[in-house]
Parts: structure tokens; sequence; C-alpha cells
């Protein structure tokens, strides 16, 4: 990948990092300093990732959890693999069941919206296939960083406030008591450089450790589980826990303008990012602070999501087939969809047929790209007593609509939000990137992508980048840095411009980019606490 490391076509706030040994980029510093720790001491990139994940459920718990899921692209042996750590509905959660606990929808929070975790499983399964130094010794910063403590950094201790809030406000207060015990034990959130620490957690991450996560599935833990769901009302029981496997999968990817840009396939959403940059390749893009640029990129996501909300599901029930959706003559008639005006997007017809990001790269040429998330901060605000286990709320992303693809249905995986991301070139790795951040992901993976690769940005300065977000219809919301003359222009061809409230929703991403002389290249988003640790 070419790029110059210093122009670039307005300030950066800060500049890449580069070294040779290896590379963990994440959203929090110390934990990307617990995966550099695993791989100065003789792990690999996939023993680096797994001891990232753990510690970021300690580190930045707003965003993830033990309960949380996973999904993970690892290149190994000059190919890349895929991994779907995402948990289905338990198996008694149906439309039926709603409807008798008197559930017109499924809400946020509580019981309804948890399916099976699966990011213990995610790590057990990566350090099986391809770690080196085991899950213990990968798990130990994170069961070190739990039981002495840290202090919390600046964005996670805000996201930590603004969740207490979010959770003081909501009724059924006995439901979320474990929660306020053991995230809020002083009755309020702990403070940006207070010392937080959590004894549970320890505990936990050290028993799914030493029984490489056999123990959270099938034993004790999976027993408390288990009963805390029966005490509460809640669909979750331990044969669900049980009957989970991470799943293998073949990733997906298009060709844009010279590189491979790959996703994993569904139930996630970077089916929207592929679909948009297959739409996106058939337009000269000739600068980036352009109205046209901002138009052609925002009319091709928005036609991609319209296609991905409505048939992206646990592939089992899909209507359509993948490859049709990212056929380049499916994508040629959308692309003739857009004109100079903005547009209502509306689903086509193809032919039948709060998350954390970290990537990290070894000196043998490995790399990860694996995303965590509970969804909507903490989750569902179900904590599991004495254990530290928040479980997350995925079940919230299913439709209720029983002719919808991604309709409830027992045993089923839910749509998806994160995503991580991989580029290559001429079959050779370029590098891990992603954007976490709900539905801004497959926006802000189009948006770095193309800033790499149409405009030769440097990682750090494509991270920096001011972006936009599609709300829905033609409303689309601009982070501050967006040039006036842009959102004005772009006012004038019909689209719904305005300025965001604040400066969350954007997103928060990391890359790492391996040069030709096998130099690493690493950024991490200015919009988090994040770091790049490298030797």
């Amino acid at each position: 990948m070419h790029f110059d490391p210093l122009d670039f076509p307005y300030p950066s706030r800060r500049h890449p990092v580069y070294a040779t040994r290896g590379m963990v980029a994440t959203s929090q510093p110390l934990a990307a300093q617990a995966g550099l720790s695993v791989l100065a001491a003789g792990g690999n990139a996939i023993d680096a990732a797994v001891a990232t994940a753990a510690a970021l459920t300690v580190l930045e718990p707003t965003s993830n959890g033990i309960g949380a899921d996973a999904f993970a692209l690892v290149w190994s042996g000059g190919r890349l693999y895929g991994l779907n750590a995402s948990g289905p509905a338990p198996r008694r959660l149906s439309l039926e069941a709603l409807r008798r606990d008197g559930l017109e929808e499924l809400p946020a929070y509580g019981w309804a919206p948890v399916t099976v975790p699966g990011a213990p499983a995610a790590w057990a399964e990566l350090s099986r296939r391809f770690g080196r130094v085991g899950l213990e010794r990968a798990l130990a910063p994170a069961v070190e960083y739990a039981e002495r403590g840290y202090p919390i950094s600046p964005r996670v201790g805000a996201a930590w406030q603004r969740d207490f809030e979010t959770y003081a406000r909501l009724p059924e207060r006995e439901l979320f008591r474990a929660w306020f015990e053991t995230f809020a034990p002083l009755g309020r959130a702990p403070r940006i450089g207070e010392v937080w620490r959590s004894p549970d957690h320890a505990r936990t991450l050290q028993r799914i450790a030493e029984t490489d996560a056999e123990d959270f599935y099938q034993g004790e833990l999976a027993g408390r589980i288990d009963r805390t769901s029966r005490e509460q009302g809640g669909y979750l029981r331990k044969e669900d826990l049980e009957a989970f496997r991470p799943e293998w999968v073949e990733p997906i990817h298009v060709h844009y303008r010279g590189y491979d840009v790959w996703e994993l396939p569904p139930n996630g959403q970077g089916l929207v990012a592929l679909m948009a940059l297959q739409i996106l390749s058939g337009f000269e893009l000739h600068a980036r602070e352009t109205v046209e640029t901002y138009h052609l990129q925002i009319e091709a996501l928005k036609l991609a999501f319209a296609d991905g909300l409505r048939y992206i599901a646990d592939p089992r029930h899909m209507s359509v087939r993948v490859e049709d959706l990212l056929s380049p003559a499916y994508a040629e008639e959308r692309r003739h969809q857009i004109g100079a005006a903005a547009l209502d997007p509306a689903p086509g017809r193809p032919p039948a047929g709060g998350t954390v990001y970290l990537c990290t790269a070894d000196a043998e040429g490995q790399m990860v790209s694996y995303i965590q998330s509970n969804y909507m901060g903490f989750g569902s605000g179900v904590v599991v007593p004495g254990t530290g286990i928040a479980l997350q709320n995925r079940g919230h992303c299913f439709s209720l609509d029983p002719s919808h693809d991604n309709c409830l249905a027992p045993g089923k995986r839910p749509y998806h939000t994160i995503i991580p991301g991989f580029l290559t070139r001429d079959g050779e790795a370029v590098g891990p990137f992603g954007v976490m951040g709900g539905f801004m992901q497959p926006q802000g993976h189009l948006q770095v992508v193309s800033s790499l690769i149409d405009f030769h940005m440097n990682p750090q300065a494509a991270l920096d980048a001011p972006r936009w977000q599609w709300v829905e219809g033609r409303v689309v919301e601009f982070e501050a840095g967006v040039p006036r003359h842009i959102v004005e222009g772009l006012a004038r061809r019909g689209h719904a411009a305005r300025w965001a409230l604040g400066s969350g929703g954007f997103g928060r991403g990391q890359i790492i980019v391996r040069l030709e002389d096998g130099v690493l290249v690493g950024a991490s988003e200015p919009r988090a606490d994040g770091q790049v640790a490298a030797f």
C-alpha cells in the first residue's frame, strides 16, 4: 500500500506508529499493552488478540464483557480464516413466548434480548487453533487487572457515567441490582482516574482460562447463569450454553481498485460495506473533499444498507444469496439509481439464486482483526451475581415481523452489527482494520477504505478524517470538521444534511498495515482512549 506518511489535506492529531516485531492496536491503552506483553513474551498475534480481548472486558466494560459476542478474521499461513462467535436466541425465546409474557416488542434491557454469549468460546477456539502460549497465559493480564484494579480512562469514564444514569432510570431495579453491585459499588459510576477493581471478574476469567472456557458453557459458571435466568424469569438455560459452538466460516470479499476488501458473511453486516464498495467502484473519485465524492459515497451506502436491513439474517434464514447481493450485475443495477440528487433508499430485488475492536500483527506475518461487543454499552443490564458476567442484548436486533428474514426464532442468530475487516492485495496480507459503533460500522469501513485506497491517506489520517453518518431516508449527520461548503452543497442536492449533536456516534477504529518490506504501520482512533503498542 502506498501512502505519504505526512502529506494529507488537514492536520492529523497524531502520526502512525511504525514497528517490525509486533503490534497491538485497540481502544484502551492498558489493553493494548496487555496484548503486547503476551506477544513480547513469546506469544503470536493470535495470543495477543485473545489477551487484548479478555483485558478489554475489564478495562472497557462500557463496551463489552465476558457475556459478549465476538467475530474474528485471522491471517495465518498465507490465507484468511473467519470465526463467527455470535450466539443464537435461547430455545425458550420465541414470538409466542414474548406475547405470553406481555411483550409486543423486544426491549433493549432485561432478559428478553439476551442471546447465548460467544466471546469466551472465541478466545478458547482462537487459542486452540492458532495460539502458542495457551489460554491461561493469554488471560493472565486480564485477571491481574481485575484483581488489582486500574484507573478509569477518560472516554470510558464518561461512558460509564452515561450508562449509570440510564440504568438508574430503568424500572425493575431489583433485576439490575447485580449490575449496580458490580459496576457501581459506591452507589455511583467510578470517576475518571479512580481505581476500579472487580474480584468477581478475576475469578470468572481464571475459571475460563483454566478450563478452556468449558466452565462457562458446561460447568459451574453455566449453572450460575442458568440459575439466575430461572430466578429472574429469563429464557436462557444451561442447555443453550452447552449446545453452543463458534463457527469457522469463509470470509467474503469484493475487489476494490486493486485491493480485496474482506468481511465476514452474515449474520454480520459486513455485507453492507462490501455492497457499498461494489457500487462505488463504478465511479471515479477525484478528490476526497468534494460534494460529488461525499454524495456518491452516501448514496452507495444508503442503497447497500437498504438491502442489508431487509435481507441480512442468520444465513440459514436468508431469502437471497450473498453472492447475488455482491454480484457485479446487481451492483450495476443499483449504481444506475444514483443521480445528482439524494434518493430515498429502498431494498432492491437481487437475482434469485457504545463495541471494542482490536487488531494485532507479529513478525511471522500473522495478523488478526477482532471485534467484541455487548451492544448498547453494558448490554442487557443483567449481571450474573458474583461473577462479573454482564450479558449482551444482541437479541434486540431481531425483527418481530414473521415475514422478515431476521425475524426472531429459537436457535437463530440475530442481525449483528459488529464486523472486523481485512485488506489483501494480489493474495498477500495488507492488514486488519475496523471501526466499531453499532450501525455506523459499515459506514466507517466504507469511509476508511476509501481514504486509504482512493486518496492514499496514511492509516492515522484515514482514522482522523471527519466522518458522516447516514441515519434514515435522506438524513445524513456530519461530524465537526467536515467543511461547511460540503454540507451546504449536499443540502442543495436534496440531502437532509445536519451537524451532529456532540462528538459521539461516528465510530472508533484501529488499523495495522504491513508494508512490502515487512514494516508494520499502526493507527488508533482519536475518538477513543486508544493506543498502538508495538516493539
